[in-house]
This record gives C-alpha cells, sequence and structure tokens, in this order.
C-alpha cells in the first residue's frame, strides 16, 4: 500500500506469480471478495470526492490494462475485470479494495514526475490483489470481520470534508480488527513491493520510477502520520523496503521509457478537478501559463489543454477552443502522432458548450472512429444527438450499447433522457430504474417501476418485464436487508 489504505483482495492463482495465500483461499471465496468490493465501490461512488470523470478513468484504466497485458496471471483464477479510480485527495496515496477495485488519490497523480512513477503504484496496488491479502489476513475470522474496512475507507473519505465526521466514522469501525490488519500489513507490503517490480519490468516502465516515487513518499508521508488515530496511521516507507527494490532491479538493465501524451494531459485535467474554488482554478491557470512557456511538445499540449479546460469552467467556451486549437496542433507534431483521447472529448464539450449541436455530432462521430473504445466518447455522442433533438438516434445507439456494456448506469441514464424525448414515459422509468439498481439504490429503483407501471403508455409486454425485475430486485432487497441484521 502506499499510505492510508491498503486493502487487496482478488484470487492470484499465478502461472508465474506466487499464490501464497491459497491455504486460506476457502475462507473468503473470490465471489465474496468481488461483492464486498462492489458494496464498498458503491458506497465510494456516492461520496463527492470520487470522481466521475471519463477521460481520467479511462487513461487510468488503460494504464493498469497495459501493466496486466504483461502480467496476466495478476488477474487470478476467477479472471476479475479491475477497476481504477481517482479520489480527490491532496495526499499521497493509493489503495485497492477486494474484488479488483484500486483507487489513487488525485495527490499521487500530480505528484508523479512520470509515468513510470504512476504505473509502479498501479502495479504495486496490483501486488495487493494478486496475493489476496485480505483472505490472508482472515485465515480462519468470520467473514463480516471486513465490514469494519468498509468504514474505515468511508471515514477517511469523508475526512477530507469533514475532519470530524470521518474520524467518528473511523472510530466506530472495530479498532482491533484494524489493527489487525495493520500488522499483518507489513509483510504484505513487501510482497506487494516483489510482484509490483515483476509486473512494471514486464509491462516495459522503467522499474527506477518504484525507488523514486517510493523515496520521495517515504519523505511526504512524515508530514501527516501524526494527524491520524495511531490504528489507521500509514505504514513507513521504510528504508529496508526500498532497499529491498533496489537490490531486486540493480541487475535489471536500464530501459527509458517516453511518457505518453495522455500522461500529462490528464495531470492538467487533476489538476483542475482536484480544486473546488475559483482561486484554485485561477492558481492551476497561471501554473498552465508558466507550463506553456516550457516550449516542448509535452508542455504545449497539456498547458495548453489545461487553459482551455480552466476557460471552459469560467464559462468561455470561444476562449477554450482557441486554447484546444493550439493543443491539438502542438500534439500533432513530431512523433509518435497517436491521437490523445482527452483532447478529443474536451472538443466535443467545447462544441457542446458553445450549443454548436451539429457540430458536437460531427466531432463525436471523427471521436468514436478514432477511439472506439472510448466509453467517454460515446457517452458524448449520445449528447450531442440528444443536444441536437436527434432522439430517435439516440435510442437505437444505446440500445445497441446496452447490450454490450449491461453494468453502465449512465447508458441507462441517458436512454431514460432519449425515451422522455420520444415521449415514453413507461420505457423512460424502467431506464431509471436499471440505473438505480446498478448504482444500488434498489429501494429508488423499485419506485421507479412501480411508476412505470402506472404508465398510461405500458403495453402488456412493459408489464411482463416490470414484473420480472421488480421480482428480482425484491428478492436482491430482501437479502440486503438480511445482510443489514446480521451484520447489526
Amino acid at each position: 500500500m502506499v499510505g492510508l489504505w491498503h486493502f487487496a483482495a482478488v484470487p492470484a492463482h499465478a502461472q508465474g506469480l506466487p499464490n501464497l495465500g491459497d491455504t486460506e483461499r476457502e475462507e473468503l471465496s473470490p465471489i465474496m471478495e468481488r461483492k464486498l468490493g462492489e458494496q464498498i465501490m458503491r458506497q465510494i461512488r456516492r461520496n463527492r470526492d470520487y470522481l466521475d470523470d471519463a477521460p481520467t478513468q479511462e487513461y487510468l484504466n488503460n494504464l493498469g490494462a497495459t501493466l496486466l497485458a504483461a502480467r496476466p496471471d495478476a488477474r487470478g483464477e476467477a479472471q476479475y475485470d479491475y477497476f481504477f479510480f481517482v479520489v480527490r485527495d491532496p495526499m499521497l496515496n493509493a489503495f485497492a479494495l477486494p474484488g479488483g477495485f484500486i483507487g489513487a488519490h488525485s495527490g499521487l497523480i500530480l505528484a508523479a514526475q512520470n509515468e513510470s512513477e504512476l504505473a509502479s503504484v498501479m502495479a504495486h496496488e496490483i501486488g495487493h490483489v494478486a496475493q489476496r491479502h485480505i483472505a490472508r489476513m482472515l485465515g480462519k475470522q468470520r467473514q463480516d470481520m471486513l465490514i469494519p474496512l468498509a468504514g474505515m475507507i468511508l471515514g477517511a473519505l469523508t475526512a477530507t470534508a469533514s475532519p470530524d465526521a470521518g474520524i467518528g466514522i473511523m472510530m466506530g469501525s472495530q479498532g482491533l480488527a484494524m489493527q489487525r490488519q495493520l500488522n499483518f500489513s507489513r509483510e504484505a507490503e513487501r510482497e506487494a513491493d516483489r510482484i509490483g517490480v515483476d509486473i512494471l519490468r514486464d509491462a516495459g516502465y522503467e522499474t527506477a520510477g518504484m525507488i523514486q516515487f517510493f523515496g520521495r513518499l517515504q519523505q511526504a508521508s512524515r508530514g501527516y502520520n501524526d494527524t491520524l488515530p495511531a490504528y489507521l496511521r500509514s505504514h513507513p516507507l521504510t528504508s529496508e523496503r526500498i532497499a529491498d527494490i533496489e537490490a531486486r532491479t540493480r541487475d535489471l538493465r536500464y530501459r527509458q521509457r517516453a511518457d505518453s501524451l495522455d500522461f500529462p494531459v490528464i495531470q492538467a485535467r487533476v489538476r483542475i478537478l482536484q480544486t473546488n474554488s475559483a482561486q484554485g482554478l485561477l492558481d492551476a491557470e497561471e501554473s498552465f501559463k508558466r507550463q506553456v512557456e516550457q516550449k516542448t511538445r509535452p508542455a504545449l499540449v497539456a498547458g495548453n489543454y489545461g487553459l482551455a479546460v480552466v476557460a471552459l469552467r469560467q464559462g468561455n467556451p470561444s476562449k477554450a477552443e482557441t486554447y484546444l486549437d493550439k493543443a491539438r496542433a502542438a500534439a500533432k507534431e513530431g512523433a509518435p502522432k497517436k491521437g490523445v483521447a482527452a483532447l478529443a472529448n474536451l472538443a466535443i464539450e467545447v462544441r457542446l458548450a458553445a450549443h454548436q449541436n451539429t457540430a458536437a455530432v460531427e466531432e463525436a462521430e471523427i471521436a468514436r472512429r478514432q477511439f472506439p473504445l472510448s466509453r467517454g466518447i460515446a457517452l458524448q455522442y449520445v449528447d450531442a444527438l440528444l443536444a441536437s433533438q436527434r432522439a430517435d438516434d439516440a435510442v437505437r445507439f444505446l440500445r445497441d450499447q446496452v447490450t454490450l456494456y449491461r453494468s453502465e448506469p449512465q447508458l441507462h441514464d441517458r436512454l431514460a433522457r432519449a425515451y422522455a424525448d420520444q415521449g415514453k414515459q413507461a420505457l423512460q422509468h424502467l431506464a431509471l430504474a436499471e440505473a438505480y439498481a446498478l448504482r444500488g439504490s434498489l429501494p429508488a429503483a423499485l419506485d421507479q417501476l412501480g411508476i412505470a407501471r402506472r404508465a398510461p403508455d405500458a403495453t402488456f409486454y412493459d408489464q411482463s418485464i416490470i414484473d420480472s425485475r421488480e421480482r428480482e430486485m425484491k428478492a436482491q432487497r430482501l437479502e440486503e436487508l438480511k445482510q443489514e441484521k446480521e451484520r447489526s
């Protein structure tokens, strides 16, 4: 772990990675790990400091996918889909949750001086996941001992907005269970370091990045450890750990990996997303202006991109377009000329902000061809269609997308909007029910099903779907209530 949180729990019956936790695997199944991770993620997603930002999430998940492609055995026997996300917090920290969910603080992304440094932290967290550290920690303990883990994570998130409230939540979790976790983690940290170095090497990143970044984290951690309850203090990044990493990388041939243009661009975006104040936006603007003065290609692309985002946040799409054009021009110079998805994303956003809806659709169609796997651009395409009053086209596109990506609530949100534009009330509320259910709000989802049932345009076929989904959601809700009762 880096910083405060360090939990990991995805099975790793690795062909190349040692499965050190196999003897206790029956105590916490891969299914239970994933289920717990999903429960915690539903709570985290409701927190205002969870950055639900498509370009940032896509970059981080692409980075994680590159690491995992080099060592697919880290996915374990259950072949979990990892999910990487960002939390708004200036502290330098990253953490892994049960089931393959890995989070990074915005401060950590900004502190990385190159892509290899950021990749080193993600590889370390993947190491926690691959070694199933939560399952190994629990051993013969009851599975409900994991509940305080969620309380601690949520409390730490709350502390970013209200320290008193956050500490209250954390203190309300079981201190003894947390102390057991901290005691266990010392060896877990060393294991994650070793696995992380191997993943970093095989993915082609500079292994020296881990040593450099962890050394800076060691210095930074001294500034905030004493402000936390004793059982929540970060495990120090000891000199022993860093020496161990150096020993493992000493004989590796040095390789230099050029950063992608996506890295400085996403750093610029995160710098803006991290601030909640007008002054913070002005400070970011000044920083981007200084960056542009460096005249290097990455600095020109990222600096002008940052200035464009600031202008858009300030309600000036015309100014944003000017800076964006400069960023795109700089990106086309030199090699490699691989496109930057965040630039295409911003171009669509600028068109929509300027109410140039037809141009936004055209921009989105170009972007979709260039980045066919981008989920953020796919959603922007729908937004452009709806803004252009092309609800029929939006519905056709969304129906295909929902079939391919069933678990994305944003798709169902937009499908509800498209149905509303068509005046189809029953289908609108059915789509909203699915969106609420995917976000873990089953009572709200059941309410939407009730509204859909009473809609004047509900057909016999619609009613049969409503009946089926209502039975499923009620059964799921009863199971949730049963679990809550057992925990109390």
